[in-house]
């Protein structure tokens, strides 16, 4: 294989190509077929590094003003990260006991990523990371499944495999990424690009209700009010996973029957 060739623009059909395939492969390999996808914030630290960041900083009588306000910023901030590594956890958990297995999946980096496969980790369960080569930030966690740990260039690729085998997505606090990708799956689903059953939940009420005014969506005729039910806002973990079990066996069930009603009409 001419490796100078797959770097060069000619070779890029290639590589995405390449991209496409392998997680397909693998995937089926491992038996890896729904998915509840984690997405959410690389910058969010755990409660037990925010809380020491702080207490070095408070120390130090010459730490800046604004150093201890973003040290206590990212204390409050991390209790995010404890509760995604908690609903991870209990839904690895509860799916050992379900007929349809669900991976837990984020995008492989730090922060809210980690966090969601350090839960699947705690439940002795396999967890995917899909993660993306950036000059700053993304790194692969240590806790992701080696056999399901990817590495995308390509962010389009990338989103399509968050999506193709998601039958839930949890949207924790984030950024620009993570306001992307809720965009894009919100939209995919408004619009019946996606037609299967998919649970999408926005975590973090007090975040998301000052980050996103939906309300004046509607109001200003943007979206239609029913645009509204396309996903739940909760608050808590018992919430979250209450909801997405709740509607994933639900969900489970009516595509049973209506494979059923299929076969019957088939014969």
């Amino acid at each position: 294989m001419n490796k100078e060739f797959l770097h060069t623009k000619d070779g890029r059909a290639i590589r995405i190509l390449a991209e496409f395939l392998e997680p397909e492969y693998r995937f089926r390999q491992f038996g890896i077929d729904d998915t509840i996808v984690f997405f959410g914030s690389a910058r969010i630290l755990p409660r037990r590094m925010a809380l020491a960041n702080l207490r070095n900083l408070k120390k130090d009588p010459k730490t800046p003003a604004a150093a201890l306000k973003k040290a206590e910023q990212n204390l409050g901030m991390s209790r995010y990260y404890e509760e995604a590594a908690e609903l991870g956890r209990r839904l690895s958990e509860w799916n050992k006991t379900q007929k349809i297995q669900y991976a837990i999946c984020s995008g492989g980096g730090p922060g809210i990523m980690e966090a969601a496969n350090k839960g699947a980790h705690m439940a002795h369960a396999p967890s995917i990371g899909l993660n993306i080569h950036l000059p700053f930030e993304q790194h692969a966690n240590p806790y992701i499944s080696s056999h399901l740990n990817f590495e995308f260039h390509y962010f389009f690729v990338r989103k399509f495999w968050f999506v193709y085998t998601a039958k839930a997505i949890v949207m924790f606090p984030g950024g620009f990424g993570t306001l992307d990708e809720m965009m894009e799956v919100l939209t995919l689903v408004q619009t019946e690009r996606i037609t299967k059953k998919m649970l999408i939940v926005l975590y973090g009420a007090e975040f998301w209700g000052k980050v996103l005014n939906l309300d004046y969506l509607v109001e200003s005729g943007m979206i239609s009010a029913e645009d509204l039910g396309l996903f739940r806002i909760v608050s808590t973990v018992e919430e979250a996973f209450e909801h997405i079990t709740t509607g994933l066996i639900a969900n489970a069930a009516a595509e049973t029957k209506k494979k059923k009603l299929k076969k019957k009409k088939k014969e």
